[in-house]
């Protein structure tokens, strides 16, 4: 892995070379502070007064660069509107077309510019991480909370390119004017369906919506997914483009969505169950959670066997699922709870999710993994709405062979019979891959690899600023050379890896599948207790909370990440969340079917936008060593979200002992403390979200 300071110096545009930043002399300083290791309280406010003013200068350096460069660009763009202006009106086409590669000319002297902030801003962010880790100061959370909102932020105009847009805005405008060899008088401004075919405005608008951090619906999805694109490296076990193997990549997606629909096609009749085998309706707690509880080992085995294999964890996961559910259906005949855990048990071992992922990362193209990884979302979201909506269907009740088929028992017939077909079509379809090894075998890696970086401008500007790049070692980049790089190989070498920031975003991973998980599963017992609901009723109603995951991830992910940061939009969602949380409660008597229908959307909802902007932040501050591997940062938040589910299914089941008109509020107070702690940890670590 080459370390930023070699990256900084191969990739530097070199008559520029006295404008970028003094690296090499701010890790000096940084190493200098450690080995003077300031202990009281007037040491240390002196190297962050230090440090400050150097960090100062060097930005300022940047930053005036910067608007030199802005300037001349625009002084290009002025001058060469003059002569539009007398072309077109001759309609000259030879002239017309020197003039648009004029224009494309200062295009690509903006693609330089943008190289610039790109290395600029990411020797900032990794400086500021570097002083924090190796001084065990809050250096990054006082220099941005002072710097970054001041009304003459320097700051801003690295991290948030103030003034670029206009540049690129002028660029696109004239060039659409001549795209087709004459003034067409249409205007981008006035039509802005218009699309620009054109290079070198496309290479633009894809580094600026890297360096900006906007997004589109695909990168919001594949956010969820925690599979982010990444340049694909010629030293590691992935496959090349013609070995690609687009049926075995549709296999992967089925096998995420018949697992969510397996999750979730029981929530409906999971109380009507417990009770016809004896128990109690809150055990559906019990029966849902069972599955999650098995979620917390698997993930960690199949993780593992992806390192070797695709294809026989997804045969061991059908076969699993086929008898999971084959006893999840005799159960009520056997008349056996114990039988019926036992096959939820069963499709818990059977979760291949971390495969499917791992696949994605692993064997799909860098220029399709985002739609991938965008359809492996998609295909959770339909799932979990369509298991409802299919346990809605299945009202009927007949016997034959001695064996019964009701409401209860369908959706296990159902879903052995969908794991067999699948198993059938995996064993004709699937291709596993062939992985190439070279020399020593790194352990599997993971959805975000760090490879070989060219130095082709165009391909580093088309890398994200503020997501991928963050992902380097930075940790690692400054420590004794013969520290471990690779995957780290134990949970206890992951959890040392995890910083604050990290934790807070786990901890409202586990946050938000903790308060859904609360609302689906006792879904069935409150709708029932309080309205009286029939389980269709109760189907569709959770079918509708699925159905509403698409088209609100398309809104956030074609617009407000365009106008917020992340980190805004984690907040505010989590403050929703913790509106939606209160509104839940049952305050007085009587407990309406609007009071619960709004808080509900209120809350599931939210959570959805939390999860894709969560993980977002999560992939970012991460350090790259959790990327990959067997423990990577696909599987920490998996266990974070599973370990969430089984402690709200328990809570459920617990809380019914105090009785059904005790369960709503008795499970909500602690998805209300749990929300408010994490709103808390935001705040305190907000700015190492910058």
């Amino acid at each position: 892995m080459v370390n930023f300071g070699k990256k900084l110096t191969a990739e530097r545009v070199e008559e520029w070379n006295e404008y970028y930043i003094n690296y090499k002399l701010m890790k000096k300083k940084v190493k200098q502070y450690a080995q003077q290791n300031p202990t009281n309280e007037k040491d240390r406010k002196q190297v962050l007064k230090e440090f400050s003013k150097l960090l100062d200068n060097e930005i300022e350096k940047v930053v005036l660069f910067i608007l030199e460069q802005q300037g001349r660009l625009a002084s290009r763009i002025q001058n060469l509107e003059l002569h539009r202006t007398a072309i077109t009106e001759i309609s000259d086409s030879l002239q017309i077309t020197e003039l648009r590669d004029s224009y494309r000319s200062i295009g690509f002297d903006l693609l330089k510019l943008l190289g610039f902030v790109d290395l600029n801003a990411t020797g900032i962010r990794k400086i500021l991480k570097k002083i924090d880790k190796r001084l065990n100061y809050k250096f990054m959370d006082y220099y941005v909370s002072t710097r970054s909102n001041h009304p003459y932020s320097q700051l801003q105009q690295v991290f948030k390119q103030v003034g670029l847009g206009a540049v690129v805005g002028a660029l696109t405008r004239n060039l659409a004017f001549l795209q087709d060899n004459v003034g067409s008088g249409l205007s981008i401004y006035d039509q802005p369906s218009i699309i620009l075919k054109d290079p070198v405005i496309e290479q633009i608008n894809a580094s600026v919506d890297k360096l900006t951090h906007s997004t589109n619906i695909l990168q919001f999805l594949a956010q969820h997914a925690l599979i982010t694109p990444e340049e694909l490296t010629t030293d590691n076990n992935v496959l090349d483009n013609q070995s690609y193997h687009f049926p075995s990549l549709i296999l992967n997606l089925v096998n995420t969505f018949l697992y969510m629909i397996n999750t979730y096609i029981i929530v409906p009749t999971a109380d009507d169950y417990s009770v016809s085998l004896g128990a109690a309706a809150t055990v559906c707690g019990v029966i849902i959670g069972s599955m999650a509880v098995a979620q917390v080992f698997s993930s960690v085995y199949f993780s593992a066997w992806s390192n070797k294999s695709y294809f026989r964890p997804l045969v061991f996961s059908s076969v699993m699922l086929f008898f999971g559910n084959l006893l999840y259906a005799l159960a009520y005949d056997f008349g056996s709870l114990p039988v019926l855990l036992l096959g939820r048990l069963m499709c818990g071992l059977g979760s291949a999710r971390a495969v499917n992922r791992r696949y994605i990362s692993d064997c799909v193209p860098l220029k399709l993994r985002l739609q991938a990884s965008a359809g492996f979302v998609s295909a959770s979201a339909l799932g979990m709405a369509c298991g409802p909506g299919l346990a809605g269907l299945l009202q009927i009740k007949f016997r034959m062979f001695n064996l019964t088929f009701d409401q209860n028992t369908m959706p296990g017939w159902i879903m052995a019979f969908a794991w067999l077909v699948y198993l059938v079509w995996l064993c004709v379809s699937f291709q596993e891959p062939t992985r190439e090894e070279d020399g020593e075998e790194e352990e599997g890696s993971g959805s975000n690899r760090s490879g070989s970086r060219g130095g082709n401008l165009e391909e580093g500007l088309n890398r994200p600023l503020l997501l991928d790049k963050e992902r380097e070692d930075e940790d690692l980049e400054d420590c004794d050379k013969s520290e471990e790089r690779g995957p780290v190989k134990s949970i206890g070498s992951a959890y040392r890896l995890l910083t604050p920031s990290v934790k807070v975003q786990l901890l409202i991973y586990f946050m938000l599948k903790f308060a859904m998980e609360i609302l689906l599963s006792e879904s069935s017992v409150v709708t029932s207790y309080y309205f009286d609901w029939s389980t269709s009723k109760i189907a569709v109603f959770l079918a509708i909370l699925g159905f509403t995951v698409l088209p609100v991830n398309t809104f956030i992910g074609s617009y407000v990440t365009r106008l917020f940061e992340d980190r805004q939009i984690l907040l505010v969602s989590e403050i929703i969340v913790l509106i939606g949380i209160i509104l839940s409660f049952k305050y007085t008597s009587h407990y309406s079917v609007p009071q619960y229908v709004i808080s509900a959307l209120i809350t599931f909802v939210a959570s959805q936008v939390l999860e894709g902007v969560n993980l977002s932040l999560l992939s970012r501050v991460m350090s790259s060593r959790l990327a990959r591997g067997t423990f990577n940062g696909g599987l920490l938040s998996t266990e974070a979200g599973t370990l969430a589910r089984v402690v709200a299914d328990g809570t459920i089941t617990l809380a019914g002992y105090l009785g059904q008109n005790m369960l709503l509020n008795v499970t909500l107070v602690p998805s209300l403390l749990i929300c408010v702690g994490s709103i808390v940890a935001t705040f305190c670590t907000f700015n190492s979200l910058y």
